[in-house]
């Protein structure tokens, strides 16, 4: 299921790039969502990126960590595999936004893209089902996926804030939020196993 995300996802987006009515009309803008119930911007705004660098970025952390959330979905899920990665990436483009929609749903001017949304809630799903397997932070320097986690959510609630720069910081919290609890969702007792991984050093 990664791999067809990535290349559909890569298609859209390329595309996108050689005709920027599609970011225009296919973005999300929360005043367009919330005013004019363009509510189909909810979810494409996922499948656009904002240049190749975006893109190639946010296609291997999924690659890097989808891969191995579709083996523990597989053991934990079965059958229901599939399904359920779908729904966690689907619902992590859905739910990352909702805050930035009505933190700026009178605001014309707000537009975002990428899939960083739902890419959180595939990082912090994966770190859910292994929180001591190590994340490489910066690409150089080794640390507890647990670790890692803490680290995510507290510069993100911090720089979503301090609302300084063009990085959808909102999503990236909601969706890892999104992620982590979404195993727990589809099957309770998953959290015992959490507590139990979390402790097995």
């Amino acid at each position: 299921m990664t791999l067809i995300i990535i290349i559909i996802t890569s298609l859209f987006s390329i595309a996108a790039f050689n005709r920027k009515e599609l970011i225009y009309k296919y973005n999300f803008n929360a005043y367009q969502i919330y005013h004019r119930k363009q509510w189909y911007r909810i979810f494409s705004y996922g499948f656009l990126h904002a240049n190749y660098m975006h893109l190639i970025i946010n296609m291997i952390v999924l690659y890097s960590f989808g891969t191995s959330l579709e083996y523990y979905f597989h053991y934990y899920f079965r059958g229901n595999a599939n399904l359920y990665y779908i729904s966690l990436y689907a619902g992590g483009i859905i739910i990352s936004t909702i805050y930035s929609l009505f933190r700026n749903r009178d605001n014309y001017n707000y537009n975002a893209v990428g899939a960083s949304g739902a890419v959180s809630a595939v990082v912090f799903s994966t770190i859910f089902f292994n929180p001591l397997n190590k994340v490489w932070f910066f690409g150089i320097l080794p640390i507890p996926g647990i670790i890692f986690a803490l680290l995510y959510l507290g510069y993100s609630y911090y720089m979503s804030k301090k609302n300084v720069d063009d990085v959808g910081h909102d999503a990236h919290f909601w969706g890892a939020v999104f992620g982590l609890i979404f195993p727990i969702i589809l099957k309770p007792e998953l959290f015992h196993v959490f507590i139990n991984n979390l402790f097995s050093f």
